[in-house]
């Protein structure tokens, strides 16, 4: 009897958490997605050339976002929420902030190349949490072993310890109004990040289009325990990029949420977007003190190899659910 309360209590606060924040901006990322582990945010609706449109979503960072198309709550405001006064605010009325951590992002000789930021407050209320995080790439060299300065592409962030919330709900916003900041095109409920690439990047016309077999959902299939799926080696910028339905598919994995953007100093692209969006997702928590909830790994920083570059992940010590387990 006491665990059948407990599941009621545990379905009765999700069921609050979705109510709640349909309105805010907030979109439902099920625990057991079908078809995709994957949801479109930014990317909804996009039109892909020949069309008539020319909205392409920047293609996963890409091709260049006109400021007409930025996201907004009222333009591709899929999964985007009206930005608070401050960062260290949330994004939701009611909810308090009981964690901020700030963590510089290493190179490999131990440089840093960026700071994250990863925050979680508390609504005493109804016991939910919301875990955000941010991203900021600067001027550094991620890779001492190749010459000259190579910027590691933020192209994924995920999270880790949601085991054990059920449906969680998603979101992000963008602070900066200077277009340095790239939007979050999906979220997925899986460990692993998938590649996505343009057919070439040397021309507008190749940047708008995806490369052959690519995907902007990746279909349900491959390992869990696969951090990057795609085509592990450089392209340059006029090779057509190609990828196989297996380099396309990601497994299903309910204790992480992964979000895909496009975050970098400076891309073999040509673009900028130096930060990433502000990251939310919202799940149960408890009183218990925020300072246990940290665990190692907990944010993984990874790098697909969009263009010229190859995979590599960064793991960050973070907040997770209480009581969460990571990996």
């Amino acid at each position: 009897m006491r665990n059948v309360t407990l599941k009621m209590a545990v379905l009765g606060a999700l069921s609050f958490v979705a109510t709640e924040t349909y309105a805010a901006g907030f979109v439902a990322l099920s625990a057991s997605p079908t078809g995709s582990a994957y949801i479109n945010c930014y990317n909804a609706n996009r039109v892909v050339p020949p069309a008539t449109a020319d909205d392409v979503k920047g293609n996963f960072g890409s091709f260049p976002i006109a400021s007409t198309l930025q996201p907004s709550t009222t333009v591709n405001s899929t999964c985007f929420v009206a930005k608070p006064t401050f960062e260290s605010t949330a994004p939701i009325s009611g909810y308090t902030s009981i964690g901020s951590r700030t963590s510089n992002i290493l190179g490999d000789a131990g440089n840093t190349i960026g700071t994250l930021v990863d925050r979680v407050w508390r609504n005493a209320t109804n016991d939910t949490c919301i875990f955000g995080t941010r991203v900021t790439m600067i001027n550094a060299d991620h890779d001492s072993s190749t010459a000259g300065t190579q910027y590691f592409e933020v192209n994924d962030i995920a999270r880790g310890g949601f085991s054990s919330s059920g449906t969680v709900n998603v979101a992000y916003t963008i602070f900066s109004t200077t277009g340095n900041t790239s939007p979050l095109y999906r979220v997925g409920r899986t460990f692993t990040s998938v590649q996505h690439r343009a057919r070439a990047y040397n021309t507008a016309t190749n940047q708008q289009v995806n490369g052959t077999g690519y995907l902007d959902l990746p279909t349900i299939g491959g390992s869990s325990t696969l951090a990057i799926n795609g085509v592990n080696s450089p392209i340059d910028a006029t090779t057509t990029a190609s990828a196989s339905a297996a380099q396309q598919d990601a497994q299903v994995n309910s204790n992480w949420v992964d979000f895909t953007a496009d975050t970098v100093f400076a891309d073999d692209d040509g673009s900028t977007n130096a930060l990433s969006g502000y990251t939310y997702i919202q799940a149960s928590c408890n009183a218990t003190d925020p300072s246990t909830w940290v665990k190692t790994g907990a944010i993984r920083l990874r790098q697909t190899a969009q263009e010229n570059t190859t995979f590599k992940e960064i793991a960050i010590d973070g907040y997770a659910p209480p009581g969460a387990t990571v990996p």
